[in-house]
């Protein structure tokens, strides 16, 4: 009696197995055809193409390393300075020789060791992946940013970037310097430079053709010159302008970019909320949080340079309130990043969520704005 139902979904199943066995065929069929004519040639031309599987295999268990090891990735990473004990403004003399000795000390810019030192993590302490020849290439022609895969560091590290190369225009253009009518600082107008240059270099490119400096030695000079110039800032040989209005510019600056970073997440969740299958969800949400991973540090950073102006103007509350609103933002770390419809039931939202905590941290810098002006 139960015999027909029972040899239906046998069938069935038969059918499955010989459509997913067809499917592995065809994917397979191509290596397969590659080792059949790799055994039929000579000796000499399978040296040359094996040794170049090699190097392509260790390449790429290179490239999957590199993108999947986030090495010294740390949410918390700006209580590691202890920035709360220093208890002076960069650029404030804090000591004086005595007797023959007469170096100078002041306290040096912790915007300036941040910025560096997040460049440093970007280029140093990890690989930077957006001029890999690997992530060029893509995969089978595919940007990598346009797959699910390999790509989720490289949009982290890339709104790091963005967030420090802000903080380098800002250091040369008006805190390393005092007003707008003196000289600009050599080492902050390299680093600003340096900081600038494309993200996407390799040692060899085609438009220009030729051989080329890649992108993270830029970045690495970049570290080199932020460092000079803190160096000479503890020594008082370097300026920098503590002022309430340059705090508010930047605070401004800072406001607009994250801002900007917020539109691009409400246009990505309003018109490709295509759930686990959006393919660019994760570059925007990694993005935007590399862009908040590297200002809750520059954020401490100013705390500290503008020590001064934030007890003058009362702010410590309003800091405490924006720190808090960074650190909840960065405890949202997805394993896969989903695009659900803002009034879905089923898949979560995570780019609404993103952008959520992205505008409570502008709203938080617009504050803080609006009584530096008073």
């Amino acid at each position: 009696m139960l015999d027909p139902i029972v040899n239906f979904f046998v069938r069935i199943f038969q059918w499955i197995g010989r459509g997913i066995g067809l499917l592995i065929g065809a994917i397979l069929w191509p290596f397969l055809w590659a080792g059949r004519w790799y055994t039929q040639r000579g000796w000499i031309l399978k040296a040359v193409l094996g040794l170049a599987l090699l190097v392509l295999i260790g390449l790429y268990a290179n490239f999957f390393y590199a993108t999947q090891w986030w090495n010294n990735f740390n949410p918390n990473y700006p209580d590691t300075y202890t920035f709360e004990k220093r208890n002076v403004s960069a650029g404030e003399q804090v000591a004086a020789g005595t007797g023959t000795d007469t170096a100078k000390t002041c306290g040096n810019s912790g915007i300036a060791q941040i910025a560096a030192d997040l460049t440093d993590f970007n280029v140093n302490q990890n690989a930077w992946i957006s001029s890999m020849i690997l992530y060029k290439l893509g995969l089978f022609g595919i940007d990598w940013d346009n797959t699910p895969w390999m790509d989720n560091k490289a949009s982290f590290q890339r709104g790091i970037n963005q967030a420090v190369r802000r903080t380098a225009t800002e250091l040369a253009d008006n805190l390393g310097r005092v007003r707008t009518t003196s000289q600009i600082d050599a080492d902050l107008q390299d680093a600003r430079g340096n900081l600038q240059f494309d993200e996407y270099t390799w040692y060899f490119g085609v438009s220009p053709f030729g051989p080329k400096t890649p992108t993270p030695s830029y970045y690495r000079d970049a570290v080199r010159k932020l460092r000079s110039f803190n160096a000479r800032l503890a020594t008082c040989q370097a300026t920098f302008d503590a002022r309430a209005d340059n705090l508010k510019q930047y605070i401004d600056r800072i406001a607009s970019d994250i801002g900007s970073t917020s539109a691009i997440l409400k246009e990505r969740a309003e018109n490709h909320n295509n759930g686990w299958f959006d393919t660019r969800a994760d570059d925007r949400y990694w993005f935007a949080y590399g862009q908040l991973y590297a200002y809750y540090g520059l954020m401490k950073g100013a705390q500290a340079d503008f020590e001064d102006v934030i007890k003058e103007k009362h702010l410590q509350s309003l800091w405490d309130t924006m720190d808090a609103q960074f650190v909840s933002a960065l405890r949202i770390q997805p394993f896969i990043i989903a695009n659900g419809r803002e009034d879905g039931w089923l898949l979560p939202t995570h780019l609404t969520t993103m952008g959520f905590y992205i505008l409570r941290v502008r709203s938080n810098m617009v504050e803080i704005s609006n009584v530096l002006t008073q």
